[in-house]
């Protein structure tokens, strides 16, 4: 049993507005899902991938508006590699440059990495990565030969990275296959999302808030997949909370002992299941046990305008 990779990655931002202009507007994402942190529904939870946001393309965001900037460090993902197709970079190192945008390259296990941050100071990466699908969404000048397709990896940055070693091969099943001097590269089998690195060195402990990654979450087929990793997880001494429905998904969590919060997240049933594929992040929607709560929570959340930054399914 193996995860096949990243399923998303949820991070801590500002202004609502800024987030859905740099990743809608800049990036070329398409903006899937507005909706609210169903632990606290005063906060929007808004998602970012593909033309359906499907597992392994999807980022997603806590906007905390005037909220502290948060520390990156130990026991957070460091930085969120996106994939693009061969040949892409230079598009993409224009294209940031003219956004101001400041950008920088890199090269890590013969790959040529573009790195760079984003409003909020959320540390990101472009890798050209030849074996996942295209995405079929288009937005300014954005199509499917130089669009993001999803997730490459993330680069992990963990207080005990020997532990979090044995929980990404021993409970996720992802295995070691290159390392330098400064970090250890983990492949999982699936298109997108397939590589994690842990940095060698432990780090000290990270503080949350803007501009930090809150979790990583992992791929599970489905639900009797999503039952052996928790029986799994639960066997190597780690404390895992019960099944969480997610609506688009179901969860379950876990903190392994380098300090990282660890999602695992079904495939199914995606972002469909309350809203058609051409009307994707539209308006706002609420799961059913918030229903309840839709008029008093347009005095409390910002308003958002994400239909100016819509594209196009290819």
């Amino acid at each position: 049993m193996k995860t096949q990779g990243i399923h998303h990655i949820t991070a801590i931002v500002g202004n609502p507005q800024e987030n859905v202009a740099f990743y809608a507007g800049v990036l070329a994402l398409r903006f899937i899902k507005q909706t609210v942190n169903f632990d606290d529904p005063e906060t929007y939870h808004l998602y970012f991938g593909n033309e359906s946001g499907a597992p392994g393309t999807a980022m997603t965001f806590f906007p905390w508006p005037n909220a502290y900037r948060g520390t990156i460090g130990g026991g957070q993902v460091g930085v969120t590699r996106f994939a693009v197709p061969r040949g892409a970079l230079s598009f993409w190192r224009e294209r940031l440059t003219s956004e101001g945008v400041v950008c920088k390259d890199k090269t890590r296990f013969n790959e040529t990495v573009l790195a760079f941050s984003d409003p909020h100071g959320l540390r990101l990466e472009l890798v050209e990565h030849e074996e996942s699908p295209v995405s079929r969404y288009a937005y300014d000048g954005v199509d499917s030969t130089v669009a993001i397709k999803g997730f490459a990896g993330a680069t992990l940055y963990s207080t005990a990275p020997e532990k979090t070693h044995r929980t990404l091969t021993d409970v996720l099943g992802f295995e070691r296959v290159v390392e330098d001097d400064e970090r250890i590269r983990y492949r999982a089998s699936g298109p997108l999302g397939n590589t994690v690195d842990v940095i060698k060195k432990a780090a000290s402990r990270g503080t949350m808030g803007v501009g930090t990654v809150h979790h990583i979450a992992y791929r599970a087929a489905d639900d009797d997949a999503h039952a052996a990793f928790r029986s799994r997880v639960q066997e190597s001494g780690l404390r895992v909370t019960p099944f969480i429905d997610r609506l688009y998904f179901r969860s379950i969590y876990f903190r392994e002992y380098g300090d990282v919060l660890f999602e695992i997240a079904t495939d199914d049933p995606g972002f469909t299941v309350d809203e058609p594929l051409e009307a994707l992040g539209e308006t706002l929607r609420l799961p059913p046990q918030h229903e309840h709560l839709r008029e008093g929570l347009k005095g409390k959340l910002k308003p958002i305008d994400g239909k100016r930054f819509k594209g196009k399914i290819q």
